[in-house]
Protein backbone atom coordinates (compact mmCIF):
# COMPACT_ATOMS: atom_id res chain seq x y z
CA UNK A 1 0.00 0.00 0.00
CA UNK A 2 1.53 3.48 -0.76
CA UNK A 3 1.88 6.39 1.50
CA UNK A 4 -1.44 7.99 0.29
CA UNK A 5 -3.61 5.01 0.46
CA UNK A 6 -2.44 4.72 4.17
CA UNK A 7 -3.10 8.41 5.07
CA UNK A 8 -6.34 7.72 4.03
CA UNK A 9 -6.72 5.01 5.25
CA UNK A 10 -5.96 6.13 8.84
CA UNK A 11 -8.27 9.00 8.43
CA UNK A 12 -10.76 6.89 7.79
CA UNK A 13 -10.22 4.44 10.61
CA UNK A 14 -10.11 7.27 13.17
CA UNK A 15 -12.98 8.70 11.55
CA UNK A 16 -15.27 5.94 12.43
CA UNK A 17 -13.82 4.87 15.18
CA UNK A 18 -14.70 8.27 17.16
CA UNK A 19 -12.95 6.74 19.88
CA UNK A 20 -8.73 7.02 20.39
CA UNK A 21 -7.41 4.04 18.41
CA UNK A 22 -4.01 2.66 19.33
CA UNK A 23 -0.96 1.93 17.15
CA UNK A 24 -1.10 -1.66 17.66
CA UNK A 25 -4.50 -1.23 16.38
CA UNK A 26 -3.95 0.29 13.41
CA UNK A 27 -0.87 -1.27 12.64
CA UNK A 28 -2.44 -4.45 12.34
CA UNK A 29 -5.37 -3.36 10.54
CA UNK A 30 -3.06 -1.90 7.79
CA UNK A 31 -0.97 -4.79 7.69
CA UNK A 32 1.65 -1.94 8.68
CA UNK A 33 4.73 -1.92 10.75
CA UNK A 34 4.49 0.57 14.20
CA UNK A 35 7.73 2.13 13.31
CA UNK A 36 6.97 2.98 9.88
CA UNK A 37 3.09 4.10 10.77
CA UNK A 38 4.12 6.23 13.53
CA UNK A 39 5.61 8.37 10.68
CA UNK A 40 2.67 8.57 8.64
CA UNK A 41 1.11 9.49 11.00
CA UNK A 42 3.05 11.67 11.56
CA UNK A 43 3.04 13.41 8.89
CA UNK A 44 -0.66 13.25 8.45
CA UNK A 45 -0.79 15.14 11.55
CA UNK A 46 1.28 18.00 9.68
CA UNK A 47 -0.56 17.56 6.82
CA UNK A 48 -4.03 18.75 9.23
CA UNK A 49 -1.72 21.50 10.72
CA UNK A 50 -0.51 23.08 7.77
CA UNK A 51 -3.61 23.39 5.73
CA UNK A 52 -7.08 24.75 6.81
CA UNK A 53 -8.93 21.57 8.25
CA UNK A 54 -11.45 21.64 10.76
CA UNK A 55 -9.94 18.95 12.38
CA UNK A 56 -6.67 17.49 13.89
CA UNK A 57 -5.24 14.19 14.87
CA UNK A 58 -4.32 14.00 19.07
CA UNK A 59 -2.32 11.46 20.27
CA UNK A 60 -3.43 10.50 23.65
CA UNK A 61 -1.16 7.55 25.96
CA UNK A 62 0.13 6.18 22.61
CA UNK A 63 -3.15 6.11 20.64
CA UNK A 64 -4.90 8.95 18.33
CA UNK A 65 -8.42 10.38 17.91
CA UNK A 66 -9.58 12.80 15.44
CA UNK A 67 -10.93 15.49 17.17
CA UNK A 68 -12.34 19.05 16.03
CA UNK A 69 -10.18 22.12 16.17
CA UNK A 70 -10.61 24.32 19.23
CA UNK A 71 -10.98 27.95 17.53
CA UNK A 72 -13.73 26.39 16.10
CA UNK A 73 -15.55 25.67 18.73
CA UNK A 74 -17.81 28.33 19.17
CA UNK A 75 -19.48 27.27 15.84
CA UNK A 76 -19.45 23.27 16.99
CA UNK A 77 -21.22 24.86 20.11
CA UNK A 78 -24.22 27.30 18.06
CA UNK A 79 -24.55 23.59 16.10
CA UNK A 80 -24.95 21.61 19.01
CA UNK A 81 -26.53 23.81 21.13
CA UNK A 82 -24.89 21.98 24.38
CA UNK A 83 -26.88 22.03 28.10
CA UNK A 84 -25.72 24.69 30.37
CA UNK A 85 -22.23 24.18 30.87
CA UNK A 86 -21.14 22.46 33.96
CA UNK A 87 -17.46 23.31 34.77
CA UNK A 88 -15.83 22.01 37.86
CA UNK A 89 -15.68 23.63 41.30
CA UNK A 90 -13.02 24.98 42.99
CA UNK A 91 -12.63 21.98 45.22
CA UNK A 92 -13.06 19.93 41.78
CA UNK A 93 -10.54 21.49 40.11
CA UNK A 94 -8.39 21.17 43.61
CA UNK A 95 -8.58 17.55 43.84
CA UNK A 96 -8.05 16.91 40.20
CA UNK A 97 -4.59 18.44 40.47
CA UNK A 98 -3.64 16.78 43.49
CA UNK A 99 -4.41 13.46 41.65
CA UNK A 100 -3.43 14.49 38.57
CA UNK A 101 0.64 15.06 40.06
CA UNK A 102 0.20 12.26 42.90
CA UNK A 103 -1.27 9.36 41.25
CA UNK A 104 -1.47 6.88 42.15
CA UNK A 105 -3.39 8.46 44.96
CA UNK A 106 -5.74 7.28 48.03
CA UNK A 107 -8.74 9.51 49.28
CA UNK A 108 -7.63 9.30 52.41
CA UNK A 109 -3.91 11.02 50.95
CA UNK A 110 -6.20 13.49 49.15
CA UNK A 111 -8.32 14.57 52.29
CA UNK A 112 -4.51 14.71 53.61
CA UNK A 113 -3.15 17.31 51.48
CA UNK A 114 -6.87 19.28 50.80
CA UNK A 115 -7.30 19.73 54.68
CA UNK A 116 -11.09 18.59 54.05
CA UNK A 117 -13.40 15.22 53.27
CA UNK A 118 -12.77 15.00 49.00
CA UNK A 119 -15.88 12.23 48.83
CA UNK A 120 -18.20 14.55 46.31
CA UNK A 121 -15.34 16.27 44.67
CA UNK A 122 -14.29 12.49 43.61
CA UNK A 123 -17.70 11.55 42.70
CA UNK A 124 -18.16 14.60 40.54
CA UNK A 125 -14.83 13.88 39.11
CA UNK A 126 -15.46 9.86 38.59
CA UNK A 127 -18.65 11.13 36.97
CA UNK A 128 -16.90 13.33 34.31
CA UNK A 129 -14.89 10.86 33.62
CA UNK A 130 -12.08 13.34 34.40
CA UNK A 131 -10.43 10.33 37.14
CA UNK A 132 -10.60 6.42 37.61
CA UNK A 133 -10.02 3.72 40.03
CA UNK A 134 -6.58 2.39 39.18
CA UNK A 135 -6.17 -0.54 41.94
CA UNK A 136 -5.82 -1.02 45.32
CA UNK A 137 -3.28 -0.33 47.55
CA UNK A 138 -1.31 -2.88 49.42
CA UNK A 139 -2.10 -3.14 53.63
CA UNK A 140 -4.96 -2.38 55.86
CA UNK A 141 -8.24 -1.97 53.86
CA UNK A 142 -6.82 -1.90 50.97
CA UNK A 143 -7.52 1.46 49.90
CA UNK A 144 -8.72 2.64 46.36
CA UNK A 145 -6.18 4.72 44.36
CA UNK A 146 -7.17 7.18 41.72
CA UNK A 147 -5.85 8.58 38.68
CA UNK A 148 -6.66 10.00 35.97
CA UNK A 149 -8.04 9.44 32.71
CA UNK A 150 -7.65 9.62 28.95
CA UNK A 151 -10.55 12.01 29.18
CA UNK A 152 -8.43 14.08 31.44
CA UNK A 153 -5.66 14.25 28.98
CA UNK A 154 -7.76 15.08 25.88
CA UNK A 155 -9.52 18.04 27.94
CA UNK A 156 -6.28 19.45 28.96
CA UNK A 157 -4.60 18.71 25.54
CA UNK A 158 -1.54 16.13 26.67
CA UNK A 159 -0.80 13.61 25.45
CA UNK A 160 0.33 11.69 28.59
CA UNK A 161 0.35 12.30 32.20
CA UNK A 162 4.43 13.75 31.32
CA UNK A 163 3.32 16.49 30.32
CA UNK A 164 1.91 18.16 33.13
CA UNK A 165 3.45 21.08 33.78
CA UNK A 166 6.46 21.17 36.77
CA UNK A 167 5.17 21.66 40.46
CA UNK A 168 7.10 22.40 43.91
CA UNK A 169 5.90 22.79 47.12
CA UNK A 170 3.37 19.42 46.59
CA UNK A 171 4.69 17.33 48.67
Amino acid sequence: MDIKKIKATVECLLFVSGDPVSLKELSSALEVDQATLKKIINQLTDDFDDEARGIKIVEINGSYQLCSKSELYEYVEKLLKPKAKTGLSQASLETLSIIAYKQPITKSSIDSVRGVKSDACITRLAEKDMIKEIGRMEGPGRPILYGTTDTFLRLFGLKSIVELPPLNNMD
